[in-house]
């Protein structure tokens, strides 16, 4: 698994108001794996978990 820099961007926000356009962090997250090993749906579920425990981070939890 490789993280790329964390950047802002544009991105389309759904509100109850409308969609609108707002600056975001973003940063890249990529899988590589052997495909012979690994099947593509168990590899994309895997980097979908870990990007939703980190955009529910929660800077205030105590470790």
């Amino acid at each position: 698994m490789a993280t790329g820099a964390i950047k802002k961007k544009p991105a389309v926000l759904e509100t109850e108001h409308g969609d609108v356009i707002a600056i975001r962090h973003m940063m890249f997250l990529s899988l590589s794996y052997d495909h012979r090993v690994v099947d593509g749906s168990l590899g994309g579920s895997f980097l979908r978990k870990v990007a939703d425990y980190m955009e529910q981070w929660d800077v205030n939890r105590e470790m």
